[in-house]
């Protein structure tokens, strides 16, 4: 009889490791838990589709519930894991019950940082991570007219636009001089903060916070300079945490998030980590990374499978994420750092051009603004050493 597997985290990856699990012959017992009361669902509309009321929670799943039947897979939500014991290879549960595992996989994903800053803990400053935080978001939403959000990386921007939409005042508070510095070149980031402003986005660089105003609930946020910017939500978007203290806390080794190898395997042999939680070597990148996509929680979720069913894989991906903001589309393919030289093709002011990002003449990151065939050619061709042709006109 093959032994018991049990996935930890019922989000993108650990619902691909189960799917797969199954497609791949394996029938043996299968446990996949949850923390949150719901079926394993999408993350990336809840910061787009679903706080704009386009998709319900139903739109979100990434399975029907008969399909979890179906294949004999144990979904037990809303359950939180207390401690892995390695050594008698068991689960405590917080409610203080044990679960037995043959082969552990953990696919815990992400959390939502904030900032250790005076008055964080007010009511109405929020974080945008689950389900349960869009209706809070929404319910907040419902009873004010302005809206301070803390970051502009994808998350903020994407709030940004849907607040916006719903009619509320928007300021954007971002500590860099320019919005998502960390993943866009200079070009990028213009077209944004230009798109942005000309939404009517208060859309504010460089700037500092100082506290979270108010008494019992968040009124405004104080900034630096000694500016108050009025608010009835604060939203704390400053980009999200591995959540690899389970894992670190049973002896397994960390380091902002969970070290595996090429086949997802952990310093335990009988420990496999699959998604945003884990971190990998690159032989592309030649260096050691973390990745926040939904691409990486499926292809690593599927290796991860082929892994435990005895076959012999190694995980080095392309990556590639996008982001919805407005009717604009950023579609990235590849790891933009290091970069030495860029090249644009296409208009900024057409609102369709793509920059491909070199470094040594050879191609490694290309970011598309409502271009999608040069984000699919490119998934194609990075690595090469860059030339006219290589992509499309945008």
């Amino acid at each position: 009889m093959q032994e018991e597997i049990v996935i930890i985290g019922a989000g993108q990856a650990g619902a691909q490791i189960a799917q797969s699990l199954r497609q791949g012959g394996f029938e043996g017992p299968l446990r996949l838990i949850g923390d949150e009361p719901y079926l394993p669902y999408q993350r990336p509309p809840l910061s787009k589709k679903f706080l704009a009321g386009e998709i319900d929670s139903d739109g979100l799943l990434l399975r029907p519930p008969a399909f979890f039947s179906a294949n004999d897979i144990d979904l037990i939500p809303d359950t939180r894991i207390a401690a892995i014991d390695r050594k008698s290879k068991r689960l405590r549960l917080e409610n203080g019950d044990t679960l037995p595992y043959g082969k552990l996989v953990v696919a815990t994903g992400t959390h939502a940082r904030s900032l250790p800053i005076e008055g964080a803990e007010k009511q109405g400053v929020l974080t945008l991570r689950s389900i349960a935080d869009v209706d809070n978001i929404r319910e907040r939403l419902e009873n004010c007219t302005r809206v301070a959000i803390i970051g502009a990386g994808y998350i903020g921007l994407e709030v940004a636009a849907v607040a916006k939409g719903l009619g509320k005042d928007v300021s954007v508070i971002e500590a860099q001089d320019r919005p998502m510095k960390r993943v866009v070149s200079e070009t990028v980031s213009a077209f944004f903060t230009t798109l942005h402003r000309s939404k009517g986005i208060d859309l504010r660089l460089d700037t500092g916070i100082e506290a979270i105003e108010g008494e019992r609930d968040a009124t405004g946020v104080r900034l630096t300079s000694g500016e108050t910017v009025p608010a009835g939500l604060v939203l704390m978007a400053v980009g999200a945490g591995p959540n690899d203290s389970l894992a670190a806390e049973a002896g397994i080794e960390t380091d902002n998030g969970i070290l595996v190898d090429g086949s997802g395997q952990t310093s335990d042999p009988n420990i496999y980590a699959a998604g945003d939680c884990t971190r990998f070597y690159s032989n592309r990148y030649k260096r050691s990374v973390r990745m926040e996509s939904v691409q990486n929680a499926i292809d690593q979720a599927k290796i991860v499978a082929q892994a435990l069913v005895g076959k012999d894989v190694d995980y080095d991906p392309l990556p590639w994420f996008w982001s919805d903001q407005y009717d604009i589309k950023l579609q990235i393919a590849g790891l933009s750092d290091g970069y030495d030289d860029t090249v644009v093709v296409g208009s900024p002011d057409d609102h369709k051009f793509y920059v491909a990002y070199l470094k040594a003449d050879q191609l490694i990151a290309v970011d598309s603004i409502n271009a999608p065939r040069s984000h699919m050619m490119a998934r194609r061709v990075i690595g090469e050493t860059w030339r006219e042709g290589l992509l499309p006109e945008a």
